[in-house]
């Protein structure tokens, strides 16, 4: 669909921000530049809000955060050269995380380009590896390059698009002033009398001991319910990846949680994955996945994949793969089966039991007692980021998800410092939603001028550090490859005092009912809080 920009004259940059805003797109976030000032401008007349990040990558994290909390496009703005570069983390984040991000940057004009060096690098050749596509804007179809970048960021599997455009060409007259809205789309139902359907609910009928492994897909799908309904018929346990965490109510008797990155989980898993006569992968990209979960079984012929794409990967192989939308397809299977038990002998309940009692809260102070005042002040309808290390592979199997989507992290490429990041674009995107960004100190660090961000923002989100003085999971992997410590021990940095000085509101906590008072007094404050959680390392030994 085409409409006239309204306002005259529309400029390049005006029509470059009306076809991102009929996407959907409300919120920009980035660092300006003298290159992208008119771009800028363009998006907040379009009534696409720019948010100043202080670091690009960070920036392309709190996109992701936007995106995933309102299933629309993210948007990244950099200046050029060192702008873009600064944010290749974070887009080759967005690339394995299967983000829809839109990657806006400035280019020095055509006139003076080929004669010219400064800050001048080639942006598409930096970008090659990580985006679907590279574009550059011009003035005679800048609406339809605009519209070709957002579908083919929005076609599964999903993932940033970039986009150049120069100073001149933002501020010229678009000769053709329109905005592109996206198609209506039209996908034909898949019910139970589908033959493929047919073909597949005729194995899982015959399936004793069938298993469901549910991935990120599934969950941005909203696949959830249809697969706790063929979870249910089947009697079928259900894994999910941690991205996928919630996708059905981990408090349900058949939900063994998220599975792919502890040794301890994975050998009571995988346990239970060698025993399990099929296996159905329901939107499920082993990239979350350790080693061990390269081929979690032998036989291919034991796994049916549902996806809505074909994966990119030779981590396992399924002989059979119905490529369709997994939650309409999931639902029809559910339809055509008969309720009927299976797995007989308790083995579901018995791995259920162990894995709690693995993952069981040890003692009165330390990480496992943090993560459950965490999960008690979050309740079920609040939003939590965890960042890369030793807390969030504990977080992710102690945490109980009720509902998808409500526990995010960098699960495939597992960048450290996103949680913060993620959390500013997801209460940026939905600001009644009370929100928690949980840190390792190492982390917070590397990314700490994000809290100024939180500051003028102005979002109360509460900054939950496990501060143990240790980059604690590169630590636990030198210590079992029998290596002495080198590059791991961090001094003792005064969050509280350095939240103060960003505006917030910080604390150091050492018991469990202080960091309780902290929580609750977090919820009460309209700035931010950072409540520091101090522990020694080693509380981490054998936790996961």
């Amino acid at each position: 669909m085409e409409e006239i920009i309204a306002h005259e004259p529309a400029r390049v940059s005006d029509t470059v921000a009306a076809t991102l805003h009929a996407y959907g797109v409300r919120h920009a976030f980035g660092m300006p530049g003298g290159e992208v000032v008119t771009l800028i401008d363009g998006l907040e007349k379009a009534g696409i809000a720019f948010h100043l990040a202080r670091h690009e990558t960070a920036a392309a994290l709190m996109a992701a955060g936007a995106s995933v909390t309102t299933h629309t496009p993210g948007l990244l703005v950099t200046t050029v050269g060192p702008g873009l570069a600064n944010a290749v983390n974070g887009i080759a984040d967005a690339a394995q995380e299967h983000v829809p991000l839109i990657v806006l940057s400035g280019i020095v004009d055509r006139a003076t380009r080929a004669r010219y060096t400064h800050q001048v690098i080639d942006h598409a050749q930096l970008l090659r590896p990580l985006v679907k596509a590279s574009f550059e804007i011009e003035p005679e179809s800048a609406g339809p390059t605009v519209a070709r970048a957002l579908a083919l960021a929005l076609t599964d599997p999903m993932g940033p698009v970039h986009l150049d455009v120069s100073p001149a060409v933002a501020a010229l007259p678009d000769p053709q002033p329109r905005r592109l809205a996206p198609p209506a789309v039209l996908e034909p139902v898949i019910g139970a009398a589908n033959p493929a359907i047919l073909e597949l609910a005729s194995r899982l009928e015959k399936a004793e001991r069938p298993l469901i492994l549910a991935g990120f897909e599934a969950a941005r799908a909203d696949a959830g319910s249809a697969i706790l309904h063929l979870a249910e018929a089947l009697g079928a346990p259900v894994l999910t990846t941690y991205k996928a965490k919630g996708a059905i109510p981990e408090t349900h008797p058949l939900a063994l949680g998220g599975a792919g990155l502890s040794p301890l989980a994975d050998r009571v898993l995988l346990d239970l994955v060698s025993r399990a006569d099929l296996i159905l992968m329901i939107g499920y990209d082993p990239i979350e996945m350790r080693l061990g979960w390269l081929d979690p079984v032998v036989d291919a012929g034991r796994i049916i994949e549902i996806t809505v794409a074909p994966p990119d990967h030779a981590m396992h192989h399924a002989q059979t793969r119905l490529l369709a939308n997994t939650a309409a397809a999931t639902a029809a299977l559910a339809l055509g089966l008969q309720p009927r038990p299976s797995w007989l002998d308790g083995e579901v309940r018995a791995t259920k039991e162990k894995l709690t009692a693995l993952f069981a809260t040890r003692s009165a102070w330390g990480p496992h007692r943090i993560i459950d005042l965490i999960q008690e002040a979050a309740g079920a309808d609040g939003l939590v980021t965890v960042d890369s290390g030793a807390h969030r592979i504990l977080l992710s199997q102690k945490w109980i998800a009720t509902t998808p989507l409500t526990l995010l992290q960098s699960a495939g490429f597992c960048t450290m410092a996103a949680a913060l990041p993620m959390a500013i674009g997801a209460k940026t995107a939905d600001p009644r939603r009370r929100v928690f960004a949980v840190m390792g100190d190492g982390g917070l660090e590397m990314g700490i001028g994000e809290l100024a961000t939180l500051r003028d923002l102005g979002h109360p989100i509460t900054v939950v550090v496990f501060q143990d003085c240790s980059l604690a999971l590169i630590a636990l992997k030198q210590a079992s490859a029998k290596l002495a410590p080198a590059g791991v021990a961090l001094g003792q940095t005064d969050f509280a005092a350095i939240a103060a000085g960003f505006g917030g509101h910080g604390v150091t906590v050492e018991t469990a009912d202080a960091l309780r008072q902290a929580l609750a007094a977090a919820e009460r404050r309209q700035e931010f809080s950072l409540i520091a959680c101090r522990f020694e390392a080693d509380a981490y030994d054998h936790a996961f």
